[in-house]
């Protein structure tokens, strides 16, 4: 079933029961200013009946402020409600943002919709662009965060 969101995302939602009690929540489109009311709404909408809910950021073009805004307190409607909200294989362009804000650290984010499913694993690095995340145990030129 796929539901409008504004003139810029949509929702396209998987039954709850087959994927270990989540509702599934892919977006697409943009995730900005002009999609964030309706999109708000509908998310809303979607945790009085399931406080379980994974978001599928894979085909998500763009987000901006007010998109992120949006998932923060969806998030935390969903905490209030008991349940959990996590994110899941954030299109590079949603992996910037989500780094650029250090949002990365204040939300629940899996490389894949599996790994949302089963908790596994939950990496800063998993949704970071490559370029940012640095070698284990090397800095590679790169000092207090700013290139050499």
């Amino acid at each position: 079933m796929t539901h409008s969101v504004a003139h810029e995302a949509s929702l396209r939602f998987t039954s709850p029961t087959d994927r270990g009690g989540y509702a599934i929540v892919a977006l697409t489109g943009d995730l900005g200013i002009a999609s964030a009311p309706a999109l708000r709404e509908q998310l809303r909408s979607l945790l009085r009946a399931a406080s379980q809910l994974i978001i599928d950021l894979s085909a998500v073009e763009h987000a901006d402020a007010s998109g992120l805004a949006v998932l923060v307190g969806s998030g935390h409607r969903a905490r209030l409600l008991g349940g959990s909200l996590r994110l899941a294989a954030p299109s590079p362009e949603v992996a910037r943002v989500l780094s650029a804000t250090g949002m990365y650290k204040h939300l629940d984010i899996f490389p894949t919709v599996r790994a949302a499913i089963t908790g596994q694993p939950r990496l800063p690095e998993a949704i970071l662009p490559p370029a940012t995340v640095p070698a284990r145990g090397r800095i590679d030129g790169v000092i207090a965060g700013v290139a050499a």
